[in-house]
């Protein structure tokens, strides 16, 4: 590591501390911006500058002082008003990462309390220390290359190992790839931009990441307490910032979850009965659950786009899903929304009324939606179809510069999101003291395509202590069957209407991403499951499999009488 790390964060957070650890341990020196920079340039002892001249006047002095100032292959501990002044903030990074020390306003109180710190830069008359903490946050926010979320109680050598494995997962961006899941071997490298462009791997399987999901501590979950903050730290631990920055994911998520939905929790957790609760994922534009990925997905998807092509996103829809990826595509500003159209399919027959006129109600601009005589089967089998016709492909690149992606769940970008709130919920019971944190629970999900029901269980991956996700469906109980008997049979099978239409779906494509898990990776075994169902219709997993995908998953269906009854 030869680049210069900048330790950023409020007075009280440690950051002189582990910097000189760090120092140590990277064989790098360590400057303290209070003591070799502002104390020497001045001749006297920063409180006492800062007593002579105010806070105001302090924070533009001190931003002269840096901006003279130049380092290369050093760790430099900043003062906590540095990021106030942008020009000294626009020089320092010049030559250095940005590394926020996110600690805990508790534990920075705690330690300003012991060093008798009652008054920091900024603070005016009337103003409590924790506003002030809280007013600063948006500095810190807005300069960052990477983010060290702290535990409460961390100790400086705790925060100093973080910081450092924060460094090496930075300059070690090769490492977080992914793979299909019916890969046998490792090809060419695919990262996040890769996958959320491409949508469908070119084997035809899913985009899986090649690591599985990170981990967070139980002492760092307790320190995000909205959805927009564990939307951001969850997102953050899963895309690469090469891929996408801290800073343009922060915009993203407050664009997605600000004032577009109903509920301003986002995803507001009910009492049901007894030890059961609800989470209520309809607030949104389009009162479905996708809203909540597809609010994020397509800044990301028009964020990874290369300048010279134009994009195609086909989408299948069984209800809800064409409005919502409509809705949220909408939104882009103007110069993405001019080279991504929207072309979404469902069956005619197969929607409600309101779903239908909330998709035909977008006909506008580069977003269309069309109804085909026939079920969501058909729908999604011809959009896969499409992305396995090399001369229509062919096609469209040569004639109009155009390249087809999709926002269905099998596109990566479109189910990470999901992941957020079923951690979320988690949270909001330990916030209401219902549970403590490592109490498991259980997830019920209504479930047709698969996609809500994997990422709960890659929320589970993170560190959330779900113990078993409950797939409940209608009368199309495929999944429901093939988690009794590990037989996932099409032949003789019917797709039947029912009045929950977002569940009618017979070919589960996300069922593809948990048997890859279950199965420890093993690509050879799903592209050997998955050619068998589309040639025979029909495959059966080994009884061994079968057991460990019990261990992970339930499930039980009803009748539409049952369902009805129940409403």
């Amino acid at each position: 590591m030869k680049e210069t790390f900048l330790l950023m964060a409020p007075p009280g957070a440690g950051k002189t501390c582990v910097g000189r650890i760090l120092g140590h341990r990277l064989g790098m020196p360590v400057i303290d911006i209070d003591d070799d920079v502002l104390e020497r340039t001045w001749g006297m002892r920063v409180a006492v500058k800062l007593s002579e001249i105010g806070g105001d006047g302090f924070i533009e002095e001190e931003g002269k002082a840096v901006c003279r100032f130049a380092a290369t292959g050093s760790v430099i501990s900043l003062t906590g008003s540095n990021p106030l002044h942008s020009d000294a903030m626009r020089h320092l990074k010049r030559s250095g990462l940005a590394v926020y020390l996110d600690v805990d306003t508790e534990d920075i109180m705690q330690r300003l309390s012991r060093m008798k710190v009652n008054r920091i830069v900024g603070q005016d008359a009337g103003v409590s220390m924790r506003e002030i903490l809280h007013y600063r946050n948006q500095f810190y926010e807005k300069w960052l290359d990477a983010r060290v979320l702290c535990g409460t109680g961390d100790s400086v050598e705790d925060v100093a190992d973080k910081v450092l494995r924060t460094l090496l997962r930075y300059e070690d961006s090769e490492s977080e790839v992914f793979v299909s899941t019916r890969s046998q071997m490792s090809s060419d490298p695919k990262f996040f931009s890769d996958v959320v462009i491409e949508g469908l791997a070119p084997d035809g399987g899913l985009y899986v990441p090649k690591k599985g999901f990170p981990k967070l501590e139980p002492s760092e979950w307790l320190r995000i307490s909205s959805h927009a903050t564990r939307a951001v730290a969850i997102l953050e631990n899963c895309i690469h910032p090469m891929d996408v920055s801290p800073v343009e994911l922060s915009t993203m998520v407050c664009r997605a979850y600000g004032q577009n939905f109903a509920d301003q929790s986002v995803v507001p957790l009910k009492h049901l009965t007894d030890h059961q609760y609800l989470l209520e994922l309809f607030h949104g534009p389009t009162a479905s659950f996708k809203d909540l990925a597809l609010q994020l997905m397509p800044q990301l998807f028009a964020h990874c786009l290369p300048q010279m092509c134009n994009y195609l996103i086909l989408v299948a829809t069984s209800g809800d899903t064409g409005s919502a990826v409509l809705n949220g595509f909408r939104n882009l500003k103007d110069s993405d929304w001019e080279r991504i159209g929207v072309l979404v399919v469902f069956p005619e027959n197969g929607v409600s009324e309101i779903q239908k006129l909330q998709m035909t109600g977008f006909q506008e601009g580069n977003a269309k939606s069309i109804s085909v005589l026939s079920n969501f089967d058909f729908c999604q089998r011809s959009i896969k179809r499409m992305f396995g016709d090399s001369s229509l492909i062919g096609h469209l690149a040569v004639e109009y510069a155009t390249v087809l992606s999709t926002a269905n769940s099998i596109n990566w970008a479109r189910l990470l999101p999901q992941v957020v709130y079923h951690c979320s919920a988690y949270m909001d019971l330990l916030r209401n003291r219902t549970l403590t944190f490592g109490d498991p629970i259980d997830v019920c999900i209504p479930t047709g395509n698969f996609g809500n029901a994997m990422s709960a269980l890659y929320a589970k991956q993170m560190g959330i202590p779900i113990r078993k996700v409950i797939c409940a469906s209608n009368h199309n109980c495929i999944i429901s069957d093939f988690i009794a008997s590990g037989k996932y049979d099409l032949r003789n099978r019917k797709l039947q209407v029912s009045n929950s239409p977002a569940i009618d779906i017979l070919k589960s494509s996300n069922l593809e991403r948990f048997i890859h898990h279950a199965s420890g990776g093993d690509g050879s075994l799903v592209r050997d499951l998955f050619l068998n169902l589309e040639r025979e219709r029909i495959f059966k997993v080994s009884e061994t499999l079968r057991q460990k995908i019990n261990m992970e998953l339930q499930a039980g269906w009803c009748s539409e009488e049952d369902c009805l009854r129940a409403i």
